[in-house]
């Protein structure tokens, strides 16, 4: 069993996820790695859990979110 760094449940079932950096992480539901992993939109401060884009190293959840950000040049991915 895997105790999920998020809500502390200690569940038989918990999952981990490893990132480019190396870093590795264990969850108990797909809830608490998005609570703990998604980036936050820099407009609309929603959690980025599709594609979403990026510009200058910050996180939009599309990219009428970055326009309205002062963003240019951005499209939504496909």
């Amino acid at each position: 069993m895997a105790r999920c760094e998020v809500c502390g449940n200690d569940y038989d079932m918990a999952f981990f996820v490893e990132t480019q950096d190396g870093a590795r992480h264990v969850f108990d539901s797909f809830s608490c790695a998005i609570h703990r992993m998604a980036p936050i939109c820099e407009h609309c401060r929603v959690r980025v859990i599709g594609h979403g884009v990026e510009a200058g190293g910050q996180w939009y959840c599309g990219a009428h979110c970055a326009r309205e950000a002062g963003k240019v040049g951005l499209v939504d991915r496909v």
